[in-house]
C-alpha cells in the first residue's frame, strides 16, 4: 500500500516513535502509529507495567474481572448521557455489536451511514448489487463476496455534510430506518448545524444515532470527539487508541437503547479477559493526566504547516486535510499515486516511514518532527524536479503502491 518492495513489512522491535525491521534499520514512525492504536506511543511503559500486574494476577477466570467495572464506570463518567456498556476487543467488533443493538431496540433492518464502519456483512452489504456504493467512503474496491444476497438494500450510504441525501433516505425509508451511523468528524469539519440536524432525523424517524469513534477518540478530547460539539449519541463506539495497542473496544449508550442488547444474543470468551480492561483504563488515565490532545494537536499542527510550506517553496500542488491528530496530505497531479509511493521510497532512505498521512503519538517529539519536516523540504523539492522532468517512474526502485485494500478480497 505504500512502497511495494521496499516498505519494510515486519518489525522485530517498536519504542516510543521508533521502529527497528528485521534487518535491524531504524526508522521513526511518522506515518499510522499502529493503525491508529498507539496514540501514546509504542511499548509505553506505564502501559506495559499494568499490565504486566494483570498478567500477574490471571488474565483470564471463570469469574469477571473488576477492571470492567471500573472502565464502565470511567467511560460514562466521561460521557454523562451514558448508561451502559458492553465490551469487545476490535473496531469492526464493536460496530457489528452497535449495529445489532439497534436493530434489537428498533425492530427494524435498515440502517444508513456515511463512513468507513468495518468488514462486516451490514456494512459492505451496501455493495450489494453494484459494487461501487461504499467508494468514496474512504475506501474503494470492497467486495462484498461472501455476503448474503438478501441484505442488498439494507445498507444506505450518504455522504459527510450532505444533509440532503440522508434527508431523502429518511423520507424513502421512514418507519424502516434501525439506525444512522456515522463519525462525527473525520478529515473535515461539520457544516453549521450538520450534526444537531443528523441528531433531529434520528429523533423523529426513531432511529438509533450511532457515533463511530473507533478513530477519532481520544484525538481531540479525553474521550469521544463528538463531546467538542456537544451532540450526544445514542451509542457511541470505541477502540484503537482507547488501550495503546492492546485489543480492546467498547460501546456505550443510553440506557434504554443499551437495554436492547439483553433480548439478543451477544457473547464471546475473550469480551471477559483482563489485559484489554486494563491498558484501557492505565491509557486513558494516562491520556487525562498527561493533557495528551495538547501535545497530540502540536505535534500535528507542525506537521502540517511543514507540508504545506514545503509543497510551497517547491511548487508542488499539495492539499493538507484533517484534524491535527489525524493529519493528510494529497497530491494534486495526474499521476499522484506514483509520486506519493516515490514520496514513501525517499522518506524510507532519509529513516522515516512516511506516508501522505501523519497519525500523531505522545511519544513524537518536537525533535523528531522538525527532523521529518526537515527531510519532507528535501524530498517535496526533488519530488517536482521529478515531476517536472517526466522521470517519477525511473526513479521509483519498486512498482507503483495500490490505493485500497484489495488485500482484502
Amino acid at each position: 500500500m505504500h512502497a511495494p518492495e521496499q516498505w519494510p513489512p515486519y518489525y522485530a522491535r517498536a519504542k516510543g516513535a521508533e521502529v527497528w525491521d528485521l534487518d535491524g534499520r531504524k526508522f521513526v514512525d511518522m506515518s499510522y502509529a499502529g493503525i491508529g492504536s498507539c496514540i501514546l506511543g509504542y511499548a509505553d511503559a506505564d502501559i506495559d507495567d499494568a499490565v504486566r500486574a494483570a498478567i500477574d494476577a490471571g488474565s483470564m477466570c471463570t469469574l469477571n474481572a473488576p477492571e470492567e467495572v471500573e472502565l464502565a464506570d470511567l467511560l460514562c463518567e466521561l460521557h454523562p448521557w451514558a448508561d451502559k456498556v458492553r465490551y469487545a476487543r476490535c473496531g469492526g467488533e464493536a460496530m457489528a455489536v452497535a449495529v445489532r443493538i439497534a436493530r434489537a431496540r428498533t425492530g427494524r433492518e435498515k440502517v444508513a451511514f456515511c463512513g468507513y464502519h468495518g468488514w462486516h456483512d451490514w456494512y459492505l452489504a451496501a455493495n450489494l448489487p453494484q459494487g461501487d456504493a461504499l467508494d468514496g467512503h474512504l475506501l474503494s474496491g470492497l467486495a462484498p463476496a461472501g455476503v448474503p444476497a438478501s441484505l442488498s438494500g439494507t445498507a444506505l450510504p450518504f455522504h459527510y455534510n450532505r444533509l440532503d441525501e440522508l434527508e431523502r433516505i429518511v423520507a424513502a425509508n421512514r418507519g424502516e430506518l434501525a439506525a444512522i451511523v456515522m463519525e462525527p468528524v473525520r478529515n473535515n469539519e461539520p457544516v453549521a448545524g450538520f450534526l444537531e440536524s443528523v441528531r433531529a432525523l434520528a429523533n423523529d424517524t426513531g432511529a438509533v444515532l450511532v457515533f463511530d469513534e473507533v478513530t477519532a477518540a481520544f484525538r481531540a478530547t479525553n474521550g469521544g470527539i463528538h463531546l467538542r460539539y456537544g451532540v450526544s449519541p445514542d451509542i457511541a463506539v470505541f477502540a484503537k487508541a482507547i488501550s495503546n495497542g492492546y485489543p480492546m473496544a467498547a460501546i456505550i449508550g443510553r440506557g434504554d437503547v443499551m437495554s436492547a442488547a439483553e433480548g439478543s444474543f451477544i457473547s464471546s470468551t475473550y469480551w471477559t479477559e483482563r489485559i484489554g480492561p486494563t491498558a484501557a483504563l492505565a491509557t486513558i488515565r494516562k491520556h487525562r493526566e498527561r493533557d495528551v490532545v495538547r501535545h497530540l494537536e502540536k505535534m500535528g499542527r507542525l506537521v502540517q504547516e511543514g507540508w504545506r510550506s514545503a509543497a510551497e517553496r517547491a511548487g508542488l500542488p499539495v492539499t493538507v486535510s484533517g484534524m491535527p491528530a489525524l493529519s493528510h496530505f494529497s497530491i494534486n497531479l495526474a499521476n499522484a499515486q506514483a509520486v506519493r509511493t516515490l514520496f514513501t521510497q525517499m522518506m524510507l532512505d532519509r529513516g522515516f516511514l512516511a506516508t501522505n498521512a501523519f497519525y500523531a503519538m505522545y511519544a513524537h517529539s518536537t525533535a523528531q518532527v522538525e527532523q521529518y519536516v526537515a527531510a519532507v523540504q528535501e524530498v517535496f523539492r526533488e519530488l517536482a524536479t521529478a515531476v517536472e522532468c517526466n522521470g517519477v517512474d525511473r526513479l521509483l526502485r519498486g512498482p507503483v503502491a495500490h490505493a485500497g485494500f484489495y488485500r482484502l478480497t
